[in-house]
Formats: structure tokens, C-alpha cells, sequence
């Protein structure tokens, strides 16, 4: 388990060093562009995960000390004084604020990375060190992509975290896909990646689930593993999807995938 949060890590370690490569070569325009995520600008994602940084580094540290999460009105008050920032205070704060979770991440030791148990406030048992720093890559990774695809839209998320994030995609497959988008249809559709290379099942039925790859599909999808992670998290629009896509069989569309993950 060790190693994989060590993997987990230093995926941190690598988007956070290239976020803030983009960020330092912007000005105040570049900041109020719209970004990928809705209704937000530039700045506001950087304001989200330089407000979701200090409140995980506040959890980790919980952890380590044994005195638990903070409380509910710890997290209001660290987004409200990010709110309070203008765009440019928001991406300068951003730097330090990010640096110093994914340095503590590495500051543990490799009995800490496997033994350690983090209480997230809002999981019904603690978690270890890999699932906590995972669920920490998957929302550093998608807002990072968030905010490129403002400037790029063939932006795709980071190969560093591709890999650790689809070892954990079927955590929140349940939460994230909506089963009654295909108005009772059961589909059993094979998934087949690249870039990495993986084969396996998702279930559409009254739950949303993933499995092994069925022997006998209804449909088969084609595509790069970082836009099968974004098309779970709402970022598949067909802008940003790429000709490498495909999709075999007339069990469903692309649309209707699109309707199954809407996004947040």
C-alpha cells in the first residue's frame, strides 16, 4: 500500500510543480478567463484548491496529532477569506498554500504512508494515507485541467496522475453516474483504455458500477483513459473529446454517456 501512496505523491508533487509553471506567466486577464468548471474563472479554481489545500493540510495534520478534523466552521472561514481575494491574491496564495500539503505528503515516512488513518470528516471510517492523498490527486488533476483547457481545449489531464486515478475511479463510479439518465435501459458496456491500457465492465442498470469486462458487451468504448476520467466527471463535452473516441455497438450513444455522467 506504501507504494501506491508514494505513486499518489509524487503525481502531487509533478501537478503541483506544473500548475504553478502556468500560473507564475499570467496576468489579470488570463486570471477572469472562463475556466472549464461552470461559473467559475481562473482565479476561483485556484481559490478552490488553495482553500482545499489548507483544509486538507489541517486534516493530515489532525491525523498526525490525533486531535481529528477540524470543524465545520474552520472550513467556512478558509473559504470565506479565499473568497475575499482578489483573482491576483487568490493565484499568489496558491503557491505556498499547495506547496506545503504536497510537502507534508512527503514529509511521511514509509511506515506513516502505510500505517496512518485520516479521518476526512466526510467518510464513514478513516482512511489511509493512499486514499486520502488520492482523493486530493483526483481534484488537484480535474481542476488543473479546469483551468488549461481555458487557454487550450485540447487540454487532457496529467499522465502523472492518469494511471493512479483510474486505479481508483470505481470509488465514486456509484456517485458520480446517474443510472436513470438511460430511463430504465440496462447496457453491460466494455471499456477499453490506452495511454494506460486497461479492459474492463461498466455496469448501467438501476446503479451505476464498474466490473470486469463482459464476454459479451452490448457496446464496447474506445479511448484514452484520461477522457474515460473525464467523461465520469462531466468533462466530455465534444470539444473536448478527442477522434481517438469510439464507440461500437447500438446499445447507446455518446450522448447518452454524456446524460449517465453530467457532472457536478
Amino acid at each position: 500500500m506504501s507504494e501506491r501512496a508514494d505513486r499518489i505523491i509524487a503525481a502531487l508533487r509533478s501537478g503541483h510543480d506544473h500548475l504553478v509553471s502556468l500560473a507564475g506567466g499570467w496576468g489579470a486577464d488570463d486570471l477572469t478567463r472562463a475556466s472549464g468548471a461552470a461559473e467559475w474563472d481562473v482565479s476561483q479554481v485556484l481559490s478552490h484548491l488553495g482553500s482545499g489545500a489548507e483544509i486538507g493540510l489541517a486534516t493530515l495534520e489532525g491525523a498526525l496529532e490525533g486531535t481529528g478534523p477540524k470543524d465545520a466552521d474552520f472550513n467556512k472561514s478558509v473559504w470565506a477569506r479565499w473568497d475575499a481575494m482578489s483573482p491576483g491574491e487568490r493565484a499568489e496564495a496558491f503557491v505556498p498554500a499547495n506547496e506545503a500539503l504536497v510537502a507534508r505528503y512527503e514529509s511521511l515516512d514509509a511506515q506513516a504512508r502505510e500505517d496512518l488513518r485520516i479521518n476526512l470528516g466526510f467518510l464513514p471510517t478513516p482512511v489511509d494515507v493512499a486514499t486520502a492523498a488520492g482523493l486530493r490527486l483526483s481534484e488537484f488533476t480535474f481542476h488543473t485541467w479546469d483551468v488549461e483547457v481555458a487557454f487550450d481545449p485540447a487540454a487532457v489531464l496529467a499522465s502523472d496522475a492518469t494511471g493512479p486515478l483510474l486505479d481508483q475511479a470505481g470509488m465514486l463510479i456509484g456517485f458520480l453516474g446517474k443510472a436513470d439518465a438511460l430511463e430504465g435501459r440496462a447496457v453491460r458496456l466494455a471499456v477499453r483504455t490506452t495511454a494506460p491500457e486497461r479492459s474492463f465492465g461498466l455496469d448501467l442498470g438501476e446503479a451505476v458500477g464498474l466490473g470486469d469486462e463482459p464476454a459479451e458487451p452490448d457496446a464496447v468504448l474506445s479511448a484514452p483513459a484520461e477522457w474515460w476520467l473525464r467523461l465520469t466527471t462531466g468533462r466530455h463535452a465534444p470539444a473536448y473529446t478527442p477522434a481517438s473516441v469510439t464507440l461500437t455497438g447500438d446499445a447507446l450513444t455518446l450522448d447518452d454517456l454524456r446524460r449517465v455522467f453530467p457532472g457536478f
